[in-house]
């Protein structure tokens, strides 16, 4: 029908409106799209056609647009089914997490050098050394416990020939894992700890560790604000310098949409809520002695435990990144014991 007041068709729309409309459809995840969006861009075409030049109708389109895609990250909203909503949340912590520990690894790699060479001159460098350590190994332990079940409810899936939307998070989270191992190991070698004077508690920052952290996490520096000192930069340090963020974002894109993807049982969706609210703790104690060093802690001799510029920055992503997870994981509501007997 192209009579008058019938509504636009998005094939026949000029291909100005269209392209309009398709940026306007941008605002929204790509699940809404899927379900809503040849509904709603009918109607915008209709609206575009009557009147071309609205701030207010964009301005609600991109709050709406904005406020569906927190819905979807768990962050605002109910989503009509428990578990998926429940998935939602924990996808939404598994990228905070990753955020935290990227900027976190940074600054405990940072220390652990001038742990190497001399004992911090100031208590408040020591007791962040320490809390962030045992915030770092805490972590680790519940990263492992999170990953067992859920690695092992994948493998069943995929032999029950139930998961093949698992295939591509496999993929990027294999890739990731041995782009960061590879590159790890090699430019940790270089790590400036290595030599360092022995002292009693030297030990608190195992050097193995410490090189992989500080290697994995090279590109978090504010060298890339000082070009000309960044170019005196081995080529083969650059080039790592780009690609690591790169590996980074594969492995923790790879894990979100394998949490989000994958149908765990309602016992494993609870304990991995559980694990969540544990890590959320985690986090708040790391934040807590790197605001604690950042804050109070002094340069020892040669500006060892110096806190710079990146650190702060480092610290205000953090404290978001840990605001987002809480707020993600406080929403997590799997399916009760009880009701899923009902079920």
């Amino acid at each position: 029908m192209t009579g008058h007041g019938a509504p636009a068709v998005p094939g026949r729309a000029p291909a100005a409106l269209d392209r309009r409309v398709r940026r306007l459809l941008r605002w929204y995840p790509r699940g809404w799209r899927a379900r809503y969006g040849e509904e709603f861009a009918e109607l915008l075409l209709a609206e575009l056609s009557d009147q071309p030049r609205a701030w207010r109708r964009t301005a609600n389109v991109a709050r709406c647009g904005i406020a569906a895609r927190l819905a979807s990250a768990g962050l605002s909203g109910h989503y009509a089914e428990r578990t998926a909503g429940a998935r939602a949340c924990l996808g939404t912590l598994t990228c905070s997490v990753a955020v935290f520990l990227t900027f976190g690894i940074t600054m405990w790699a940072q220390l652990a050098v001038g742990w190497q060479w001399a004992p911090p001159a100031n208590p408040a460098t020591a007791v962040a050394m320490l809390v962030m350590s045992a915030s770092l190994l805490f972590l680790a332990v519940l990263a492992l416990l999170a990953t067992v079940p859920a690695v092992w409810t994948a493998v069943l899936s995929c032999r029950r020939g139930q998961a093949p939307n698992l295939r591509r998070p496999a993929l990027l989270i294999g890739a990731g894992v041995l782009t960061l191992v590879l590159g790890g190991r090699h430019f940790g070698n270089g790590w400036p700890g290595t030599g360092g004077h022995w002292w009693p508690h030297q030990g608190l920052a195992p050097g193995g560790l410490a090189a992989f952290g500080w290697a994995s996490t090279l590109s978090v520096t504010s060298y890339w604000v000082h070009p000309a000192a960044l170019a005196s930069f081995p080529p083969a340090e650059l080039a790592w310098m780009a690609i690591s963020p790169a590996a980074m974002l594969s492995l923790a894109i790879g894990a979100v949409q394998l949490v989000r993807r994958l149908e765990l049982p309602s016992p494993v969706l609870r304990f991995e809520a559980w694990v969540g609210r544990a890590a959320t703790a985690g986090m708040t104690a790391f934040l807590g002695g790197a605001l604690c060093w950042v804050a109070q802690g002094g340069p020892a001799p040669h500006g060892l435990f110096r806190a710079g510029s990146i650190d702060a920055a480092g610290l205000a992503v953090m404290a978001v990144a840990l605001a987002t997870g809480w707020q993600a994981i406080s929403r997590a509501r799997p399916i009760p014991p009880h009701a899923a007997g009902h079920r």
